[in-house]
């Protein structure tokens, strides 16, 4: 078995042992992001009804991604009224980019 699969294995792992764990309501919706080799995304879920009410990624975004990210994901979810949230690390190792989308968040304005 080659490092690459058993790098993804175990992430999804980690990913399904978090998602046993965490729930998002409409109250207090899921940040859960996703990161491919080039852009990050961010999603606020509702678990409870399984609509997403925000999103955002760094497709479109220029200079520091994460903390754009950060931002704009924190904008829309306090358009939608919502101030508190359940973060979703996705199975990632809380560092890097992970941690910079997480502290831009709170720096704007949500809770978790």
């Amino acid at each position: 078995m080659n490092s690459f699969k058993t790098k993804r294995e175990k992430r999804t792992r980690r990913h399904r042992r978090v998602r046993a764990k965490i729930h998002g309501t409409a109250l207090r919706p899921r940040l859960s992001l996703f990161r491919s080799n080039k852009h990050l995304h961010a999603q606020l879920i509702d678990d409870d009804t399984g609509k997403t009410l925000a999103s955002a990624s760094t497709i479109k975004t220029k200079g520091d991604r994460p903390t754009e990210l950060g931002k704009g994901i924190a904008v829309g979810a306090i358009k939608k009224g919502v101030t508190a949230i359940v973060f979703d690390r996705g199975g990632y190792a809380y560092h890097g980019t992970i941690k910079k989308v997480a502290e831009a968040a709170r720096a704007a304005g949500l809770k978790f």
